[in-house]
């Protein structure tokens, strides 16, 4: 049996721009024809090994590798790659059917043929009824499609995707989230996505590297990611989170370190109500309520004085009253399995 290659590695890898290093001694592999998230903030190196990727970008050191063959000197055309960009970068002047056939004919590919691949993306896409249309007839959501049609129609072995939902509102992008995700299944294609957004991340991925400061701080499924956050900052900066550390921690947790639960395993119960037995239990006081339409957040001031979030599921009809107000007495409780230790 012959053993899986996989799309992409990197190996120690490095790139520095003057004193700043954009990607740190950074190592990973992504399977052949998985979904893979770069997830980071501004400057964290994700869009940096994006680049990489694409040949945009050489490394000062360490080796990137594709299907196993050292692409460190390969330009940008030579790789088996294609990159969707957050603007579309379509051609205003060409219908969405030459646009999508572009590529194919700056390689050759004879007219009629160039043509039938083409009109093939765009039925992957569902836009085969808007061949002859210009990019600005369509909206922003299809003027999307059309660009991941164009990236798809040479089936290149890696699709990298820049932020490509960035532009588009709410509604849409959560839309096109379910759309690429079985776009990508149903074409089979190694998908390397990057996003700073978190949400898009948990939804999207087979698996997610956490970028900070030019490192991975940890790579793993969205449910190891979420559930099992290795560091501070990634409870922090995926999903919100509670950090318990210094007296608190020795009396919740009975030990030094920094423990991290999220605010949904956190329960909220009056004081003359709380539940006994093998639950870490913390008396604490409403200081804000904040109603956030499916759940109800709760600013708890605990007996060290810090702050700790609780989110409730709304679950009672619209308009009633929420559990508790500011200045209530409350008791927050939780399963010890849901307090997890992370690194600072």
């Amino acid at each position: 049996m012959t053993e899986a290659i996989d799309a992409v590695t990197f190996t120690h890898v490095r790139r520095t721009f003057g004193n700043v290093k954009a990607v740190d001694d950074v190592s990973f592999s992504v399977r052949d024809g998985e979904f893979f998230t770069f997830l980071g903030p501004s400057g964290s190196g994700k869009t940096t090994c994006l680049r990489l990727i694409a040949g945009f970008e050489r490394p000062d050191a360490g080796v990137v590798t594709l299907s196993g063959v050292d692409a460190n000197d390969l330009a940008p055309f030579e790789r088996d790659v294609h990159t969707v960009f957050q603007d579309y970068a379509l051609f205003p002047h060409m219908s969405v059917l030459d646009n999508v056939a572009y590529g194919l004919m700056v390689r050759g590919v004879p007219k009629a043929e160039r043509r039938h691949q083409a009109q093939e993306a765009l039925e992957m896409v569902r836009l085969d009824a808007m061949g002859q249309r210009k990019p600005a007839q369509l909206s922003g959501g299809q003027r999307q499609r059309v660009a991941l049609a164009r990236a798809l129609v040479g089936r290149p072995k890696v699709l990298l995707l820049d932020e490509p939902l960035g532009a588009l509102d709410l509604k849409l992008r959560e839309q096109m989230q379910v759309e690429l995700k079985a776009l990508q299944a149903q074409v089979g294609i190694t998908f390397i996505y990057v996003t700073h957004d978190q949400q898009e991340a948990l939804s999207m991925s087979d698996r997610i590297a956490v970028f900070h400061q030019g490192k991975i701080d940890q790579l793993g499924t969205p449910t190891e990611i979420y559930d099992h956050p290795a560091t501070a900052f990634v409870a922090g900066f995926v999903g919100a989170s509670n950090l318990i550390e210094g007296e608190l921690a020795r009396t919740v947790a009975g030990g030094d370190g920094t423990f991290m639960v999220r605010p949904e395993r956190i329960v909220l119960q009056r004081a003359d109500h709380a539940a006994q037995g093998a639950y870490v239990t913390l008396p604490g006081r409403i200081h804000d309520v904040v109603y956030l339409g499916m759940h109800t957040r709760y600013h708890v001031r605990v007996e060290d004085g810090s702050l700790l979030i609780v989110d409730a599921q709304n679950v009672e009809a619209s308009g009633s009253a929420p559990f508790a107000a500011r200045g209530d007495e409350v008791v927050l409780t939780w399963a010890p399995q849901h307090m997890h230790p992370v690194e600072r």
